[in-house]
């Protein structure tokens, strides 16, 4: 009989990559971080329910109530969430909503691209706009470069956006999402960088807000088709999952002003959002300030 070592450590197991994934996407979800999946490739770990639906089809965010929507499945509801990583036992990683209350989280990320310092053009951004980069979460992206987590206000929708703020500065706005920390892709593992872990996302400076706010749009309504397009818009809306209710109607309000269509889809919106869960004085405040940002624009 073959030796033994008494003192060989026992083997002790370690958890899985996705159930390591889900522990952090709902530790996140507590400090009200909306969540979903995501695989090694960094995408939706969930495959659409409508993939093999025609090219022509209405595109879905979620409203036939499936799972697969991508960015459009998160959410801080820990049975939700549980769900999701269930149907998905191949995630390695999660994604987190931007644009969401109660952060509206925008997500400034600087790039490592070849002939670019996206760490050194947003220090020029600063000191020719007169804005300083607050202390606030950093994570470190497996590639070398950094995640800034910033919080925008209610009333602002900041869209996504490559490389249109300098070279190598990527935003995630309202409809994208960021890799969570503690999510392992197949380049390596997302971190908190030190020192900031325990930070809440700082307010995004007044200055640099302006520079990400979508450049105003010409007043051009499509008259051929405001009965489709207004259609569109109350759908999103009714897609609504909570903690999203009140960007989507900010968002569908703000689309149904620039399109000339404001004054008679706003009861449709009002009803639309009510079926969410919102309250009739909520849903009116809503489009109320879209309706003053689009006229200020």
């Amino acid at each position: 009989m073959a030796p033994t070592d008494r003192h060989s450590p026992p083997h002790v197991p370690t958890a899985s990559p996705a159930t390591l994934a889900l522990a952090h996407a709902l530790s996140a979800a507590t400090r009200g971080f909306a969540v979903f999946p995501l695989s090694r490739t960094k995408l939706p770990a969930l495959p659409s329910p409508h993939r093999y639906d025609p090219p022509t089809a209405p595109r879905c965010h979620g409203e036939c109530g499936l799972a697969g929507h991508g960015v459009y499945d998160a959410t801080t509801d820990p049975n939700r969430i549980r769900a999701l990583f269930a149907a998905a036992p191949r995630a390695t990683g999660y994604g987190i909503a931007c644009g969401l209350p109660p952060h509206h989280l925008i997500g400034v990320d600087l790039d490592t691209k070849a002939g670019t310092n996206s760490s050194a053009s947003l220090r020029e951004l600063a000191l020719r706009h007169l804005f300083t980069i607050p202390d606030t979460v950093v994570v470190a992206t497996p590639s070398g470069g950094r995640h800034l987590w910033l919080s925008g206000p209610p009333h602002v929708v900041v869209p996504n956006s490559a490389g249109r703020l300098a070279p190598g500065i990527d935003i995630r706005g309202a409809g994208g999402y960021l890799v969570g920390p503690g999510s392992r892709t197949e380049h390596g593992v997302y971190a908190t960088v030190p020192g900031t872990a325990h930070l809440s996302p700082a307010p995004c400076p007044p200055a640099l807000l302006r520079l990400l706010a979508p450049p105003p749009r010409p007043h051009h309504p499509d008259p051929g088709r405001p009965g489709q397009h207004g259609l569109g818009l109350v759908q999103f809306v009714l897609g609504a999952h909570e903690g999203q209710r009140n960007t989507r109607l900010f968002w569908a309000a703000c689309r149904a002003y620039e399109s000339g269509l404001g004054g008679t889809l706003t009861e449709s919106l009002v009803d639309a959002a009510i079926r969410t869960g919102l309250t009739e004085r909520e849903a009116r405040s809503t489009i109320a300030s879209a309706a003053r940002l689009t006229a200020n624009r």
